[in-house]
C-alpha cells in the first residue's frame, strides 16, 4: 500500500483522492473548506480542515513520510507556489503541482516540484489525439469492476512466452497488446508464442483485484 497526500479538494484534487483511496491506497485529504472535507470524508483514509499557508502545520502531518503529495490549489498561484515550497524544504521524495499556466508551472518547478500537472492541457490533448487518430482500447465497454492498465511486466515473466505464462487461467487476466517500446511497435492481439522482454509494456484487461495481483508481483516500488 503506498501513501499519499492531496492538498486542494477542488474538482481535480477530489477526484484525485477518491481514485487514488479507491485504488487501495492511504490517502490523507487536507483543504481549508470543512464543506470540502466532509465530502471526501467517505472517499479517503483521513479528511483534514487545515489552511496549506500554515507552513508549522503542514509540517507536522508527517507529509516527508508519504510516497508522493499532490498540490492542488493551483487557482492560488502564490499559495500553491509557497505550498510547494514548503513541501520541498520538509524532504517530501516527490511532489506533484497543478498549475495554472506555463509560467506558473516554471515556478513550481525552481521551487520543488517534481511533476507539474497541466489537467486541462492534459484533457485536451487526449480528446484532440482521440478524434485525429482513435484507438480501439478507446472504444472497449468496461464495467465498474474491470479495469484496462498498462503495466511493466513482473520479473517473473521476462523470457517467457504469453503461453507459458496462461495469464488467462492462472489470474483471469487478458492480455489485448503489448507495446515494444525499444522499437516502438505496438502489437494488438499477440500471439501465444510472443515473448515477454524487461522493456515491453503490456495492456491487460481483468477485473481490479486480478489486475492488482499482477501488479503487485513487482513488489513495492522504491
Amino acid at each position: 500500500m503506498k501513501r499519499f497526500a492531496v492538498i486542494g479538494l477542488g474538482k481535480f484534487g477530489f477526484h484525485m483522492a477518491r481514485v487514488l483511496f479507491e485504488e487501495g491506497n492511504e490517502v490523507i485529504a487536507i483543504d481549508k473548506d470543512p464543506d470540502r472535507v466532509q465530502t471526501i470524508d467517505p472517499y479517503c483514509t483521513e479528511a483534514i480542515v487545515l489552511d496549506a499557508s500554515e507552513k508549522e502545520k503542514i509540517r507536522s502531518l508527517g507529509l516527508d513520510e508519504m510516497d508522493a503529495v499532490v498540490v492542488s490549489i493551483g487557482s492560488d498561484v502564490s499559495k500553491s507556489v509557497l505550498l510547494t515550497l514548503y513541501l520541498q524544504e520538509i524532504g517530501v521524495k516527490k511532489v506533484l503541482a497543478k498549475a495554472m499556466d506555463e509560467d506558473h508551472a516554471k515556478v513550481l518547478m525552481k521551487v520543488g516540484a517534481t511533476e507539474v500537472i497541466h489537467p486541462e492541457k492534459a484533457m485536451a490533448v487526449k480528446v484532440a489525439q482521440g478524434l485525429s487518430r482513435p484507438n480501439i482500447l478507446d472504444f472497449i465497454p468496461l464495467s465498474e469492476d474491470f479495469n484496462l492498465l498498462q503495466i511493466a511486466p513482473p520479473s517473473a515473466f521476462i523470457g517467457k512466452s504469453l503461453k507459458q505464462l496462461d495469464l488467462r487461467a492462472r489470474y483471469n487476466v487478458h492480455v489485448i497488446a503489448i507495446e515494444e517500446v525499444l522499437t516502438e511497435n505496438f502489437v494488438l492481439v499477440p500471439p501465444a508464442d510472443f515473448v515477454i522482454k524487461d522493456s515491453d509494456i503490456l495492456i491487460v484487461l481483468g477485473r481490479s483485484q486480478d489486475v492488482r495481483r499482477i501488479k503487485d508481483l513487482n513488489g513495492p516500488e522504491q
